[in-house]
């Protein structure tokens, strides 16, 4: 039974904490192991009750976002509806407030928001993990809260933690970063995993010591990206500065929100074109 209010669902920011390229697959896929985790801070989902299907993208970051079929938003919505034998009876109306192209899991992120609305919408089940893989290979992460261990494509995630009460920025050079390019320029494809990452993952120190294998190749194809981590590695009170997915976003972690807020601050006072938010995760 459709509801007649509005559905409003946080798309949550994806931050890879690491990201080990651990292997590739005769498909092209890299396998890869990650310890994922979502932010409070995201774009938001409007779902409202209409006769007819439309989509819309509002906010900061709508400019350039497409609306028809290539977009993961409509593709996750025409899922929904042909899954469950239902009409897309509402208008969907996207608040873009994260970047493009950016590697916290943006597109991915809205399309897991659009399935939770049309799934409290209707009051349906939500795709299995299969059905998540085939639209969108960070998709499945998306829908998990705390530390997640991703690992394969994307299709194993794990949960390993609630989410730490850390403070984190999010700092993006209003740059775009290439995923496909960047995984191409990555010298090696079989590189060391991460070792006892349950027992390991909510310490911080050990998060220092893990990696981002993309990170070397983006810095040298956007040389901003690495500005933004060292940067972000000199406010003292920074524990771990990294590159998230395959950039252009980093992040910074600090062991409290009231150390983000203040080192957020002064990031955005010195680089007015940078995008910077201070979130927790959830």
């Amino acid at each position: 039974m459709s509801t007649s209010k509005t559905i409003k669902v946080t798309a949550h920011a994806k931050v890879n904490l690491t990201l080990h390229v651990v292997g590739q697959r005769a498909n092209g896929y890299h396998e890869l192991q990650s310890l994922v985790c979502l932010t409070e801070f995201g774009d938001q989902i409007h779902l409202s009750p209409a006769a007819d299907f439309s989509f819309q993208v509002i906010g900061p970051y709508a400019a350039g976002i497409p609306l028809d079929e290539s977009n993961l938003v409509v593709q996750a919505a025409k899922f929904m509806a042909h899954k469950h034998s239902k009409s897309l009876d509402c208008q969907i109306i996207l608040e873009k407030n994260l970047p493009m192209a950016s590697g916290i899991g943006g597109g991915s992120s809205d399309a897991a928001a659009v399935l939770k609305a049309l799934s409290q919408y209707w009051s349906v089940p939500l795709p299995n993990l299969d059905e998540l893989m085939a639209l969108g290979a960070d998709i499945p992460v998306c829908m998990t809260t705390g530390l997640t261990l991703m690992e394969g494509a994307g299709e194993d995630v794990t949960q390993l933690s609630t989410a730490p009460n850390w403070g984190l920025i999010l700092v993006n050079p209003n740059v775009g970063v290439s995923t496909p390019a960047v995984f191409n320029a990555l010298n090696s494809k079989q590189n060391p995993p991460m070792q006892d990452v349950a027992e390991n993952c909510v310490d911080i120190a050990w998060l220092g010591d893990q990696r981002n294998d993309l990170e070397p190749p983006a810095m040298t194809m956007v040389p901003e990206v690495a500005a933004v981590v060292d940067e972000i590695s000199e406010i003292p009170q920074c524990q771990v500065s990294r590159m998230s997915g395959s950039g252009a976003t980093c992040f910074g972690l600090f062991t409290d929100i009231k150390h983000a807020n203040a080192a957020a601050e002064r990031l955005q006072q010195a680089h007015e074109n940078w995008w910077v938010v201070a979130t927790k995760m959830v």
